[in-house]
């Protein structure tokens, strides 16, 4: 369930309030005239279930309160409510299949921010899957992985194409171009002082690597686990359940790839680099091809469901 903040001017607390009780799911409703002061206006307050968030926060948005006002939307994890319990019987769907665009939106955008800590951790990743490809190590691969926040900027471009956004298909764009070749220049740079201080070397690449050579040989298989990574990946997100996109992040070859590429170039075996980076854009294009269509599914279902 959501709690919705609502600050409204005064002379559209009527209709604020209007599409709060005409819909299906909302409930405990409370208006507090002219208790707002940064903006200044009426707060109103309620509870929403999930499958009428997207409608709610529409008419809402319809009504340019966001402009002229403020909505706020908070998690409920609790609520112990006989009205709650009508709200979610009275609203179409399952919580659980349910996607609340502005909550998509807002936190997707936030994993397009280029931050110190998003390189860094793009590149604290790499350096560490680089290591577990020259060790021949799958524990560390996966590791890197879950380290990896690459899967923040491919939801966000789901998202941006699919709402026709071109700011975070921009963003999206940037924020993955920028932390993959600032991952790799930085590992390329931590293995040759890997290299210098004795620890790794050319022949380390250059050995058999039962368990990690798939990481720069793609096949059809790496374009079957891409997509079905991403879809599982886009319903994690859009039903905010962070179990399953763990499993997503350890079950796409996007950061290993980036540092087979970094390890390959850095010893100059330049087949593997190519075949590294053949993998990664598999991975890429599998995953925003899934996302996307994830996305057009659900909005299309939720979309019948509005209409019956």
């Amino acid at each position: 369930m959501l709690h919705l903040r609502v600050i409204s001017p005064p002379d559209r607390t009527d209709e604020v309030v209007r599409i709060i009780e005409a819909a299906p799911g909302a409930t405990n409703l409370v208006v507090l005239p002219g208790a707002a002061r940064q903006p200044d206006g009426d707060l109103v307050l309620c509870d929403v279930v999930r499958e009428a968030g997207s409608q709610v926060l529409s008419a809402l948005r319809g009504q340019r309160i966001h402009e002229v006002g403020s909505i706020a939307i908070d998690h409920v994890d609790v609520a112990l409510s006989h009205a709650a319990v009508a709200a979610a019987d009275a609203a179409p769907g399952l919580a659980g299949d349910a996607v609340v665009w502005d909550e998509i939106e807002q936190k997707t955008g936030d994993e397009t921010e280029l931050s110190g800590t998003f390189l860094a951790m793009f590149a604290i990743a790499t350096i560490i899957a680089g290591i577990g490809v020259l060790l021949d190590q799958p524990i560390l691969i996966v590791g890197a992985m879950v380290v990896g926040p690459e899967f923040g900027p491919l939801a966000a471009l789901c998202v941006g194409i699919i709402r026709k956004r071109p700011g975070f298909i921009r963003r999206a764009s940037i924020a993955l171009v920028v932390g993959f070749l600032t991952a790799i220049v930085v590992t390329i740079g931590t293995t040759h002082l890997l290299d210098l201080a004795g620890l790794v070397d050319k022949g380390m690449l250059l050995q058999e690597r039962p368990r990690t050579d798939f990481i720069w040989r793609p096949d059809a298989l790496s374009w079957v686990v891409g997509f079905l990574a991403g879809v599982a990946g886009m319903l994690s997100l859009t039903s905010a359940k962070a179990g399953p996109l763990i499993g997503v992040l350890i079950s796409v070859t996007t950061v290993p790839a980036a540092a087979n590429i970094a390890v390959a170039i850095a010893y100059g075996v330049m087949d593997e680099a190519v075949g590294s980076a053949v993998q990664l854009l598999l991975n890429l294009a599998a995953i925003v091809t899934a996302g996307v269509l994830t996305l057009l599914i659900q909005r299309w279902f939720w979309n019948r469901k509005a209409q019956s």
